[in-house]
């Protein structure tokens, strides 16, 4: 990472990283899933509790399962080891560029009580402020951007991810679910799934 050109902290276990991560701004966390003291999901709960902060989980465990919990629980990707440093240095990059960028064309959307606002990367229900991750927010920002189309599973990536990167049906559907799930809290429901097809945004009256 540092011969990439990145300003690297290392932790020397779950505790270790907590600490360190509330002592310095970091943009961006790689976690281990079986680090000691704490592991990579426990870190992540925690730190899900107060911050958006982008998170890549490593394991050697890649069974479906353990990549489904580690995007549920706030990851933004997943890389199962073994792996090249060259993927792992890409994988970083995407994420930031999720995360720094933004999306280009910048505005402010609203659908009844949901607000988004892609300049500064914020969702509001009423006065509400809703949090999500990058991969979230690019999903959710491509559904209201045009609302009542139908967007396949790889058109939501590509805009989430960028084009040429590969992720799996089962991905796509738990980020989807974590956005429909912080709605919900609110008593909106507006993201459509048309079975066989994709997802679509409803009209929030």
């Amino acid at each position: 990472m540092e011969k990439a050109g990145f300003t690297v902290s290392l932790a020397v276990d779950g505790a270790d990283a907590l600490r360190k991560f509330d002592s310095t701004v970091h943009h961006l966390l790689v976690l281990d899933v079986t680090m000691p003291q704490m592991n990579g999901f426990e870190v992540c709960k925690a730190i899900r509790e107060t911050s958006q902060t982008a998170i890549l989980f490593l394991s050697s465990r890649g069974e479906v399962r353990d990549r489904v919990e580690g995007l549920d629980i706030g990851g933004d990707d997943y890389l199962t080891k073994p792996f090249s440093p060259q993927e792992l240095v890409s994988r970083v990059r995407a994420i930031l560029r999720r995360h720094t960028d933004a999306i280009p064309e910048a505005k402010s959307i609203e659908s009844g009580s949901i607000r988004l606002d892609a300049k500064v990367h914020r969702v509001w229900v009423c006065d509400d402020e809703l949090t999500f991750t990058a991969t979230e927010f690019g999903m959710l920002h491509a559904l209201m951007t045009n609302i009542g189309d139908v967007y396949s599973r790889e058109r939501l990536v590509n805009h989430a991810y960028g084009e040429n990167h590969f992720v799996s049906d089962r991905t796509v559907d738990s980020h989807i679910r974590r956005v429909r799930q912080k709605f919900r809290v609110h008593g909106l429901d507006p993201i459509e799934t048309v079975h066989g097809v994709g997802f679509r945004f409803r009209e929030e009256k």
